[in-house]
């Protein structure tokens, strides 16, 4: 998992979702404007990085741009950078977008993976989550897309808002399964203070759920995707097996470089980790004037790299090398109790995160660094 990742971060949505703390506008005006402005950034990274072996254009919707334009981008995208021949190439899609049409023209554009953002199959909790697709949408897109030969398909799923039901969840796993999808994200709502269920819930018009119903909904989603032949890999990731992980999200979780263009997007390279402008027009302006759109920049240290590894490891079944954590006189001490309490297992010098340790992986690497 040594070569590098490549991110595209198109920030443009047909509308706004009340829980997105994404950066994207719910607008088309720019988008001309920006896609010239995202040709001048390809050009400051040319010969950056060794050859991507993964390339993700998420958003916003990057499916809500026209297919001239994907075509476009992708056209930059493969003449300024190279590319290894076993490229997972990933574009994220609302499936009121997805035509047969679109559909196919994705899988002649290069795309051989997509990440459907389906949420619910319910469509009451489709309105509710302010999503502008039906449960019917979302079954034409899948069956569609499998028409068309796509075999890597992700489908994003939400549980764990106002007004769920246990049952009602188990459902849309149901029906999810059906299609038979490669890869599966289910997340738990998480209420961001910058969006309109953020500020509801601090006005106190929202209950997110307490921390018993997350635990109860969580090991439910664990188990019945286990007991269906999905592979819980990661806090919120389930895959058929090992080959269909997502090899594009695995960067981030295990600190491999990878370049993000597009407002708001990340890079990490050599320690050091770098944010664009969350903006378009600042975006757009920076690129119009001759300078890259660098919103801030960090260098992390040995000490930084390490906590790092540590969190990110313990959110995933692979887990940490041993070795690799700094040690001190409570380490084995504390390894044992996390063991005795189900959170954790000690396999091959390999600290391994049970199901239980992945309800409180945000506070594991506390008692490890």
């Amino acid at each position: 998992m040594s070569s590098p990742g490549l991110y595209i971060h198109v920030p443009f949505c047909r509308s706004k979702c009340p829980y997105c703390a994404f950066y994207s506008i719910a607008s088309a005006s720019l988008i001309l404007r920006w896609l010239n402005a995202f040709r001048e950034e390809i050009s400051y990274y040319k010969g950056h990085f060794d050859e991507f072996d993964s390339l993700y254009l998420g958003g916003g919707t990057p499916t809500f741009l026209e297919v001239r334009d994907l075509a476009g981008m992708m056209e930059q995208i493969f003449t300024h950078f190279d590319f290894a021949r076993d490229t997972e190439i990933t574009i994220e899609a609302n499936p009121c977008d997805l035509t047969r049409e679109k559909a196919k023209s994705l899988m002649d554009l290069g795309f051989n993976r997509i990440s459907l953002g389906v949420q619910s199959f319910e469509d009451n909790e489709l309105s509710f989550l302010g999503r502008r697709h039906t449960s019917m949408q979302s079954k034409k897109a899948l069956m569609d897309l499998r028409s068309f030969g796509f075999e890597n398909i992700g489908v994003d799923l939400i549980y764990g808002f106002e007004g769920q039901t246990l049952e009602g969840w188990v459902k849309t796993l149901k029906q999810a399964i059906e299609f038979k999808p490669e890869h599966l994200s289910c997340y738990q709502l998480t209420i961001e203070k910058k969006t309109l269920f953020g500020r509801l819930n601090e006005k106190g018009m929202l209950t997110p759920p307490d921390e018993e119903k997350e635990r109860i909904f969580f090991l439910a989603t664990s188990n019945f995707l286990k007991d269906h032949g999905y592979m819980h890999y990661e806090i919120s990731n389930f895959a058929r097996n090992d080959s269909l992980i997502s090899r594009h999200n695995c960067k981030y979780w295990h600190h491999v470089p990878y370049l993000g263009l597009g407002p708001s997007a990340h890079s990490f390279q050599n320690s050091t980790r770098r944010w664009n402008i969350g903006s378009v027009k600042k975006y757009c302006e920076m690129l119009e004037g001759g300078r890259a759109p660098i919103g801030g920049y960090e260098n992390l240290t040995e000490e930084q790299l390490s906590l790092e590894k540590v969190s990110l490891g313990l959110r995933t079944k692979q887990g940490l090398d041993l070795k690799k954590i700094p040690r001190n006189p409570e380490l084995n001490n504390m390894l044992l109790r996390l063991q005795d309490s189900g959170f954790l297992k000690i396999i091959n010098d390999r600290i391994l995160p049970t199901r239980k340790g992945f309800l409180v992986a945000d506070s594991l690497p506390l008692y490890l660094v």
